[in-house]
């Protein structure tokens, strides 16, 4: 199929220039290019987070009601600066 799309002159020339250093067509750079992203888009919205949760009572008294900063700066505490 046939199209026309607007590609930034800056674009075009290295993708012309690299078409000809590796003797292939700037069609098939693109076509590549768009396999290339669609497949990446595909798989992140594919993707799916499952939470991994521990049985327990939340945090400790420790640390219940402060932040992550608190948290992390204890992990931390003793190594380092």
């Amino acid at each position: 199929m046939k199209t026309t799309i607007d590609i930034a002159d800056h674009i075009l020339l290295r993708a012309k220039e690299a078409a000809r250093r590796h003797r292939r067509t700037v069609r098939s750079l693109t076509e590549e290019g768009l396999v290339a992203v669609l497949e990446r888009l595909e798989s992140e919205e594919q993707a799916t987070v499952r939470p991994i949760t521990f049985g327990g009572d939340g945090l400790t008294e420790e640390f219940a009601g402060k932040g992550w900063a608190a948290i992390r700066d204890a992990a931390y505490e003793g190594r380092g600066s």
